[in-house]
């Protein structure tokens, strides 16, 4: 048989009502009489009804969060951190997965409004616009993860990655290092990320051309399908700036296997300071983004919005920092 509220109730002695503020976190009662509820509940394994409470209105308590892709470290990072800080602030969040297949981001959208989320944090760059614009439309708050929010009218939180590109090239640059190429992904940030390659090129005084730019979707595989592809110039680069680590870790298996060595051959940088930056041999020098203070941001503006305090929407950008390791080094002449 389910345990019901009124079986609470009557097992730890109060009225329905007490048991009901226990749930929700409101009223004010004895801390033993709250803990005295709190206690009943796990024994008798009763969970109170999510859906009943958003039909009444009722804040549901949870966050839904969609990623581009959980097996990049990067997001799978930021959602531990997400998840980490919803729990401090006395949230849960449903996590999916996108793939930035048009059909997931739908179903997962609807999905999550089915549950009455009280609110997302979108992290994935969607086809539809539209479907965002119905979700403000509606009334639920949204924030923006490592996306530009558009029109939309919310709030974004992300790296300064235009920042991010140009150090990571005056880098490489300022080792002596005149032929660079630059592996994207077709995302804003990768864009933002170009635009710092191109303006440290220009500040160091240097021919830019469109031929050196390789795109791609982040893997480790496909990074190591672009080094095949950049090995085929006839005028060899000295040095990758690959715009996330999953593609310069795929360089780097890509050059160990050509018998290239990194870096006295080839110097290497990345994007993101994953976890996969310090376990690659040799380490990976990369631009990190602070993930934790990312995370902790975009939970509390999404909590602030959900309590309708005052949040205007705002362009939030943290501050990237370089992080030199074993893979750049000074070009040699060979």
């Amino acid at each position: 048989m389910k345990i019901t509220i009124y079986d609470v109730a009557e097992k730890a002695g109060v009225s329905i009502a007490t048991v009901s503020k226990v749930i929700n976190n409101t009223g004010n009662m004895r801390d033993t009489t709250r803990q005295k509820v709190m206690k009943v509940m796990e024994e008798l394994n009763y969970f109170p009804s999510v859906m009943a409470s958003a039909l009444t209105g009722k804040k549901t308590q949870t966050l839904g969060l969609l990623v581009p892709d959980i097996s990049n470290p990067f997001f799978s990072e930021m959602a531990r951190t997400i998840e980490d800080r919803a729990h401090e602030r006395g949230l849960s969040v449903i996590m999916c997965s996108t793939d930035e297949d048009e059909e997931k981001e739908k179903k997962y959208l609807e999905l999550l409004r089915r549950k009455q989320v009280d609110g997302f944090i979108i992290a994935s760059s969607f086809h539809e616009k539209k479907l965002l614009e119905d979700i403000k439309s509606a009334g639920i708050p949204l924030v923006m993860l490592t996306q530009d929010a558009g029109s939309l009218g919310v709030t974004s939180v992300s790296v300064d990655d235009f920042t991010g590109g140009y150090e990571a090239t005056s880098h490489l640059l300022s080792l002596g290092h005149q032929n660079i190429v630059i592996i994207t992904e077709q995302r804003l940030s990768s864009k933002m990320r170009l635009y710092g390659f191109r303006e440290a090129y220009e500040t160091y005084g240097y021919n830019y051309d469109e031929s050196m730019v390789y795109q791609t979707v982040a893997s480790i595989e496909n990074g190591k399908t672009c080094l095949e592809e950049i090995l085929k110039r006839s005028d060899q680069p000295t040095a990758v700036f690959a715009c996330n680590d999953l593609i310069a870790i795929g360089v780097i298996q890509g050059a160990r296997e050509q018998g290239i060595r990194i870096p006295q051959d080839l110097s290497i940088v990345g994007f993101d300071n994953t976890i996969l930056a310090t376990t690659t041999v040799p380490s990976l020098t990369t631009v990190a983004q602070p993930v934790n203070e990312m995370g902790k941001k975009v939970v509390d503006v999404i909590v602030s919005n959900i309590n309708k305090e005052e949040e205007n929407a705002e362009r939030i950008l943290f501050k990237p920092k370089l992080i030199v390791r074993d893979t750049s080094a000074r070009l040699t002449s060979k």
